[in-house]
């Protein structure tokens, strides 16, 4: 029986935890769990076999961490001896182990790179693709039933490391999400956005794992159980971490645990386990109360959706609005912006179209003369730099569809597919892969049908071909065509005609090219807001349109009231107060939407657009003093993005690229400046003895820089000694210091143990995944940041409080 086959039957268990385990066995501060596989083979074995006893039914080899940033193969053992030996010691223990389960599976246990990935961080795409495959070929390899690639708190890393197992081997793929309070990755994603991108790429399994206890998995499993279509993963910690005599203890016993993990397990988990602060006695006690519970069905949802870095839009409910204007036909500018490359043109007119209420923005870049792949692939990267909405890749090229489809964060809309066997043979594999919403095309090498039959039986082949390559209907968007009134009078109702045969013959959602229906019309606005209301009546889930139209704005926000898809006419009411018309005439101003975002070099910063802020604060700076342009634009743009990001209105990606901007503002400023040699107060930032993880410290570093401290990094893997020797040699007023991992909060622990013998007017902030305000306070930390604007507002306090007090005479 194979492992598929074993969830099938019922739950599954998995094991608990490692790190935290084999503290308890003697694991030192810092010390890497995986050498443990070739110098304490007998300690992996043991811990291995105590959980097959107590009822697991898979044990994660000891290869969580095993990547090539950390195992060289020169100065350490190389990745494939790190794997093939902790392979090895599972295999023995569920060779060796009485009783437990009678089916019996190892994991390749895939952790994050502890990097983030461009443009973000410093690890490109592309490479981190090729550390995962290490990983997976020598997991393979060494026989592994299964690859868990687990803790994961950014999607695009996500992506990397299920694409690496889906390309090296033919293996079981499970993937699991850290989410935070909120119920938000790190970098802002959603369970619904991560649950459409990982089945998009073929995960066998979802789920989340790590950072939270049971009790706050337990709220955040029916929204994963309201959308995913494969099996379901659960593996709380054992509640919160804090410290007693030096150990890492958690406040959630084996009971307890127990109890609400059997609460998961009715309520729609099929795969459970445990992770930090759980063993083996948390798995016996969770198997012995699970026993008797019979898990809910996976069933598949069949939901028409696409998402980004941040959430999911769903077709089929209210309509969905495609912004059109990236897009160079008849548009003279954008062409000359596609020739010289000017991408940040293309940036400010995506998120100008996001201000106005688009939920999804076509990127089409398709001219003759340029180099689309390129073009496309770096439209794509930058446009999602700085802008949260799903895209719809628009292209007929299968090169530059590729290209696009690999890099791009999250499940992408494609467009598009047609009746043609060649186009369907091209596409079709590419979505098969990465995964997507296709736009069907009701055209083939024919041509266009003149009837609404006609365009239905190419949809229906479509369909049927699509099936063929493992592909279902609620992945494909049909397009009926909308052809021009002036040259044909009845093309509009073979249109209207057609949507409602798509819809309920095939089950389909369907999605036009509005503005098409009224080329060589005078006011052509009046027309197509009112053919798009006609289609919407007829089931039209999306429309790709312009979103400066008011009409086509008044008729979309008019239609959600009368359909009764905008309680309380919500959306109408908002819409109607923040307009402006003007009756005069029909040719008078359209309505306009105000932004809440300021204009100018604010905006520009809050927004993410580096050229942009550079060159306005150029411009300003003709007229305004350095320090006034940054106590008055910068920083003030950079506390609103700030708070944002506290409030949870904006995420990570966002929050740097905006740091960014900035940056490139303040260069602009300290070019005017006379060079004085003066820096602002010193701060030092490191990541803990044991620990490579570097994301939270390059965060908060960023943020530092751009509020005008001087950050001295030290780096990751840093020893208490190093840090202590830096904060007495610079007279560094505050350490912050980062882990990720429990095993590593010992020596955050000595490091501050360290500080205040040796530099005792020194502060300390602490920040990490597994820290929680009651462990800082145990370690003896002055200050808990849940984020890193926490650490900047810190900071100041700080350098406050020093410059009020008395100088020493």
């Amino acid at each position: 029986m194979n492992v598929m086959e074993c969830i099938r039957k019922g739950l599954f268990y998995l094991d608990g935890g490692t790190g935290s385990c084999l503290q308890e066995r003697g694991l030192k501060p810092g010390e890497l769990p995986e050498t443990w596989n070739i110098s304490r083979p007998e300690e992996i074995i043991a811990l291995n076999r105590a959980y097959f006893e107590a009822g697991s039914h898979a044990v994660c080899a000891n290869t969580f961490g095993a990547n090539g940033l950390k195992f060289d193969g020169i100065s350490t053992p190389s990745v494939a001896e790190i794997i093939h030996a902790a392979i090895s010691c599972a295999k023995t223990a569920r060779d060796t182990a009485a009783g437990g389960q009678a089916d019996r599976f190892v994991a390749l246990d895939i952790g994050p790179l502890g990097h983030l990935l461009a443009p973000l961080g410093d690890v490109p795409f592309e490479r981190a693709v090729e550390l995962f495959a290490e990983q997976v070929r020598a997991g393979a390899e060494a026989g592994a039933d299964f690859i868990l690639i687990e803790t994961m708190n950014d999607s695009y890393e996500t992506k990397a490391a299920v694409l690496a197992a889906k390309e090296n081997c033919s293996l079981p793929v499970f993937a699991s999400n850290v989410y935070d309070e909120s119920g938000k990755l790190m970098t802002g994603a959603t369970p619904e956005a991560m649950v459409a991108m990982l089945e998009g790429l073929g995960a066998d399994a979802v789920g989340i794992n790590c950072s939270l206890g049971p009790e706050r998995m337990l709220e955040l499993l029916p929204r994963f159980v309201q959308c995913a279509s494969v099996p379901i993963l659960v593996k709380p910690n054992a509640g919160l971490p804090r410290s007693e005599d030096g150990r890492t203890v958690y406040d959630v016993g084996p009971e307890e645990f127990a109890a609400v993990m059997g609460q998961i397990a009715a309520g729609g988990a099929r795969i459970v386990g445990g992770c930090c602060g759980t063993t083996p006695e948390y798995l016996r006690a969770l198997t012995e109360r699970t026993r008797d519970i019979a898990p809910m069905p996976v069933t598949p949802k069949h939901r028409s959706v696409i998402s980004s870095y941040s959430h999911a839009v769903e077709f089929g409910g209210a309509p969905v609005l495609i912004g059109e204007r990236i897009n160079p036909t008849g548009k003279k500018r954008f062409k000359e912006a596609l020739r010289s490359h000017d991408i940040g043109y293309i940036l400010r007119e995506g998120i100008a179209q996001e201000e106005q209420g688009v939920h999804v923005l076509d990127v089409n870049v398709g001219l003759p003369e340029i180099d689309e792949p390129a073009m496309l692939t770096d439209c794509v990267r930058e446009l999602q730099g700085v802008s949260g909405l799903p895209l719809q890749l628009d292209t007929s090229s299968p090169v530059a569809m590729e290209r696009a489809m690999r890099i791009y964060n999250g499940k992408p809309m494609i467009n598009s597919v047609n009746g043609n066997p060649e186009s369907m043979d091209a596409v079709f594999p590419l979505v098969r892969k990465y995964g997507g919403l296709v736009v069907c095309l009701t055209l083939d090498e024919q041509g266009i049908p003149d009837s609404a039959e006609g365009r239905f039986a190419i949809a229906e082949r479509i369909a049927r071909r699509a099936a063929e390559y493992g592909i279902g209907i609620h992945d494909l968007i049909f397009d009926p065509l909308a052809m021009t009134i002036s040259s044909d009078q009845n093309a509009a109702q073979v249109t209207l005609a057609t949507i409602p045969l798509i819809r309920e013959r095939l089950g389909a959602c369907c999605s036009l090219g509005i503005s098409n229906i009224s080329f060589g019309l005078p006011n052509r606005d009046f027309i197509t807001a009112s053919f798009f209301t006609m289609a919407l009546t007829q089931g039209l889930s999306a429309a790709i349109m312009n979103p400066y139209s008011a009409e086509m704005r008044k008729a979309y926000f008019s239609y959600l009231a009368l359909a009764n898809l905008d309680p309380n006419c919500q959306e109408y009411i908002r819409y109607a107060q923040d307009v402006t018309v003007e009756t005069a005439s029909p040719a008078a101003a359209p309505a306009t939407r105000r932004s809440e975002t300021p204009e100018g070099l604010q905006g520009a910063i809050i927004r993410g657009l580096n050229e942009e802020s550079a060159r306005l604060a150029r411009e300003a700076l003709s007229t305004l003093e350095p320090l006034t342009l940054i106590n008055e634009q910068i920083v003030p743009a950079l506390d609103i993005v700030g708070q944002g990001f506290e409030n949870k209105t904006v995420f990570l990606p966002q929050l740097l690229m905006s740091a960014e901007a900035a940056k490139a503002a303040f260069e602009e400023a300290r070019k005017k400046m006379p060079i004085t040699g003066e820096v602002g107060p010193a701060v030092i930032l490191a990541t803990v003895k044991g620990d490579i993880h570097d994301i939270g410290k390059n965060i908060v570093k960023a943020l530092m820089e751009n509020y005008g401290y001087h950050v001295i990094d030290l780096g990751r893997d840093v020893p208490p000694e190093t840090i202590v020797e830096a904060a007495v040699r610079d007279d560094v007023k505050l350490v912050g210091l980062s882990a990720l991992m429990t095993t590593t909060v010992p020596a955050m622990a000595d490091t501050i143990a360290l500080l205040r013998e040796k530099k005792p007017d020194c502060r300390v902030v602490v920040g990490g995944a597994v820290l929680t305000q009651e462990y800082a306070d145990q370690i003896g930390a002055d200050r808990y940041a849940k984020n890193a604007m926490e650490s900047v507002r810190y900071a100041a306090q700080v350098f406050q409080q020093a410059a009020q007090e008395p100088k020493a005479d």
